[in-house]
């Protein structure tokens, strides 16, 4: 279990960041028959991924929210994020099947979703607690006296431009 860290901190990354939610509704919570293999296959994607490093998988934060699981996931790059999605020997390939296979014996019952965000400058402050979010997908630092106030760091956040042209 990770420890609260003392003092102000952010993140720190360089190159392109994609931000992924990703995560089910549950209609039917009744007909678990129907959402657990969905809510099963969530899991077992995220260790399979953890386990390579060169997926492009970051980092990843599971939650619950209004209605169902969700996870947001932090990736070095939007073309290794769909390449995953659509690699028939990787386990999203055949849980993606499942899920279509099940929504047609049940429409309804349970829906899935997901948003993409490609970040062109991300600001994060982290007050007193344990490393988690974009700092625990990337590199946590500490809040330098130059960057204090949030619309510094923000300021000082190097687009996907800046990086692409090496300013």
């Amino acid at each position: 279990m990770s420890k609260v860290v003392k003092g102000r901190m952010t993140h720190h990354h360089e190159g392109e960041l994609v931000v992924f939610h990703i995560g089910m509704q549950i209609n039917r919570w009744w007909r678990p028959d129907l959402w657990m293999p969905a809510f099963f296959a969530m899991p077992r994607m995220l260790r399979e991924l953890s386990i390579d490093k060169e997926s492009g998988l970051l980092g990843f934060q599971l939650l619950f929210g209004d209605g169902g699981p969700f996870a947001v996931q932090y990736w070095s790059s939007i073309d290794k994020l769909y390449a995953y999605a659509s690699a028939p020997s990787q386990e999203h390939r055949p849980a993606w099947t499942a899920f279509n296979k099940a929504a047609r014996r049940a429409p309804g019952a349970v829906g899935v979703w997901h948003e993409t965000f490609l970040v062109e400058r991300a600001e994060s402050m982290y007050v007193s607690t344990k490393q988690m979010g974009l700092a625990n997908a990337t590199e946590h630092v500490e809040v330098g006296k130059r960057n204090e106030r949030a619309q510094a760091r923000f300021a000082e956040g190097r687009t996907v431009a800046d990086v692409a042209t090496g300013r």
